[in-house]
């Protein structure tokens, strides 16, 4: 029987000019190809938003104007090209993994509709589809991690046992991605249960849970440094629903 660490599988990352979804430019994108006996692929883009990047955005990416004027893609092209690729991996059932999904996925559909382009609903349909999100698996089977900020990738990276040296370009986000889905699905073995649209199904669920647990803490038990109740409501659908990059 296959495993998911031998299963052909695509991470998807995107490095932007915001944490809010619905208002971001994708200033970088990598998509990683692993598995399946098969040679490891990396396929990436850098964009030019056709707005400005904030500093604050460029000291984590490493983009600023400069550089994405004078050698990022014409965006329309970049995104038609990246959405096509996934939407070619999810037709043929690859799983397609990235940790805090719904703010990359979310974020891809707005652009797509900025720009005139098919979404990725209209490509392959509304599911259910092969999509992992670690960051909701990591909150399910493992409820208890303590510490501001141990949810975020590097942290959680360091507990599944995935090192890395580059973080924050988006194919080294995105093959932490990958690579801790493949440590999670080696320690729990309940996860090989799933078939792929239970499991699509199931994130649904654990992730509307953790987004109503999450509003709770803001309500009751958040200090005003913490940043008390949250500004908006979620309405707990996945993934197409505004989450912040920072989530977590």
């Amino acid at each position: 029987m296959s495993t998911f660490a031998s299963v052909r599988k695509v991470a998807f990352d995107t490095e932007t000019t915001s944490t809010d979804p619905t208002e971001a430019r994708i200033v970088t994108a990598a998509l990683i190809v692993r598995g399946g006996g098969r040679p490891d692929h990396t396929m990436s883009w850098l964009i030019n938003p056709g707005v400005p990047i904030p500093p604050e955005t460029t000291e984590i990416h490493g983009i600023d104007d400069a550089r994405a004027q004078a050698e990022g893609q014409d965006p329309a092209a970049a995104l038609e090209e990246l959405a096509d690729r996934l939407a070619q991996a999810l037709a043929y059932g690859m799983p397609v993994i990235a940790y805090n999904l719904s703010y990359d996925w979310t974020v891809l559909h707005c652009e797509l509709v900025r720009h005139g382009l098919p979404t990725m609903a209209e490509r392959v349909g509304p599911g259910p589809l092969p999509l992992v999100d670690p960051l909701v698996i990591d909150k399910q089977v493992d409820k208890y991690v303590k510490g501001q900020g141990q949810r975020k990738l590097k942290p959680t990276a360091e507990r599944y046992g995935v090192a890395l040296t580059d973080w924050h370009t988006a194919e080294a986000d995105a093959l932490a991605a990958l690579l801790i889905a493949e440590a999670q699905f080696a320690r729990h073995s309940q996860l090989h249960g799933w078939a792929p649209a239970d499991l699509f199904a199931a994130q649904q669920k654990w992730r509307a849970e953790q987004q109503a647990g999450l509003q709770r803490w803001f309500r009751t038990k958040a200090t005003p440094e913490q940043g008390g109740a949250p500004d908006k409501v979620i309405d707990g659908s996945w993934p197409l629903v505004p989450a912040q990059r920072g989530e977590a």
